[in-house]
């Protein structure tokens, strides 16, 4: 492990990066790109580690970029980013808020905004790259960064992957990643074990005999099958998964049917599931498929329902040890403000990267709100009325401290696995 004092040299260097951050941050924030299509922020990348020690390489899975730095012998620590944004039209009414707007896969024209808070990874682990860079002299052994394309769309991970990132990366010992949340700036939580759910998105559509409003009797009405479907949905959580197993189950969308005085021949249902355990996620899955056909057998559908799962997303699961470990040096490090974080029911796709490279990873929690905006809606009691979360139109984190935190959460994590041996 690197001494304290090794820890310090290195970030005395903070206060010399953090007006370009600064204006980095500002530049990505009021430029966001849709996921896949992360060309200018790759090119950002590009520029500011050319300007470091680290080797770089453009263009994995598309629009990824992977550094490495090989400094003598010890571990491999990777570090991630993700940097893509959301099709959300920003309303912080900040100097810097995106005005931007593109089409989108679909070829509609939508807006885009950084509302998820990627834009603060990929600027705290540039960062952090700086840092490590222009500290070479105080660590040993190798640090990767990943900045991973289309994390909101649950593929980037895996795109990275199919395109020689682990052939890039060599053999890692350890891999993490953080994510800014709605919590008080200046905040570090982590969690062992369960931290972020597995998420499965799933899209169902039922058949009926469509036919004239005014004769129902001569029709399978889709539109009452679906009612039906929602209604015992309710059910799977509540009655089928262990009270002390979390799960979410959310119908988010329902189409069918053109005309007021139409029964439609079919009807579509959008559902998504958040689980933790394998055994729950499976067992939700079964769940939903087992009551669809019940409900359509029951109603004389004239064909099977179409199950089409989408947007899946894998558990993101913090390793005992290793978080253990991190936990005690960002205790030393951030005092008070390090703490721990609650179980969240979002997803993401991190987890698929250690996975695949078979090393253990931790991912923690930093955030982003301000201290006294978030302490006065705590005292109300509106924090979830008052406090902006990740993918509102009006979430934008502060940036200070948040910035330094979430360098400094970077470059503590990974100089508690690298240290000159003789130290």
């Amino acid at each position: 492990m690197g001494t304290e004092s090794g820890l310090s040299t290195v970030l005395n260097g903070l206060s010399g990066i953090r007006e370009w951050q600064e204006d980095c941050y500002r530049r990505l924030h009021s430029s966001p790109e849709l996921s896949h299509h992360e060309y200018a922020t790759a090119d950002e990348i590009v520029k500011r580690l050319e300007q470091t020690s680290f080797e770089v390489h453009a263009g994995v899975g598309g629009t990824g970029v992977v550094g490495v730095l090989r400094n003598g012998d010890g571990p491999a620590v990777l570090l991630r980013a993700d940097m893509d944004a959301l099709p959300v039209r920003e309303a912080t009414r900040l100097p810097y808020a995106s005005a931007v707007t593109t089409t989108d896969d679909d070829g509609a024209e939508v807006p885009v905004m950084h509302a998820c808070g990627h834009d603060v990874h990929v600027t705290c682990l540039l960062g952090a790259a700086q840092l490590l860079s222009d500290g070479a002299h105080e660590w040993s052994g190798t640090v990767v960064l990943v900045f991973q394309p289309a994390e909101e769309t649950g593929d980037g991970a895996r795109t990275m992957l199919d395109d020689r990132l682990a052939e890039l990366v060599g053999d890692v010992d350890v891999a993490f990643a953080q994510h800014v949340l709605p919590m008080p700036a200046g905040y570090v939580g982590t969690k062992e074990g369960p931290v972020l759910s597995a998420a499965d998105s799933m899209r169902i559509t039922v058949y009926g005999r469509g036919g004239h409003g005014s004769m129902p009797q001569a029709t399978i009405d889709p539109v009452v099958i679906a009612a039906m479907i929602v209604v015992r949905l309710q059910t799977v959580v509540s009655r089928e998964t262990p009270p002390t197993e979390p799960a979410v189950l959310t119908v988010g969308r329902i189409a069918s049917g053109s005309k007021s005085n139409i029964i439609p021949d079919q009807a579509v249902i959008e559902l998504n599931v958040r689980t933790y355990s394998p055994a729950v996620r499976t067992a939700v899955l079964d769940a939903i498929r087992r009551i669809v056909v019940a409900e359509c057998q029951g109603s004389g559908s004239p064909k099977d329902p179409d199950f089409e799962l989408f947007d899946r997303f894998p558990p993101t699961v913090n390793d005992a040890d290793v978080t253990a470990r991190i936990t005690e040096a960002f205790t030393a490090h951030f005092g008070d403000s390090a703490g721990p974080l609650p179980l969240q029911t979002a997803s993401e796709d991190f987890s698929d990267i250690p996975t695949a490279l078979a090393v253990p990873y931790s991912y923690w929690g930093i955030g982003g709100i301000d201290p006294d905006v978030y302490r006065a809606a705590e005292e109300a009691g509106r924090v979830s009325a008052d406090i902006p979360v990740n993918h509102s139109a009006t979430f934008a984190p502060v940036i200070q401290p948040t910035l330094d935190t979430g360098t400094r959460a970077l470059v503590v994590a990974t100089l508690t696995w690298l240290g000159r041996h003789d130290d």
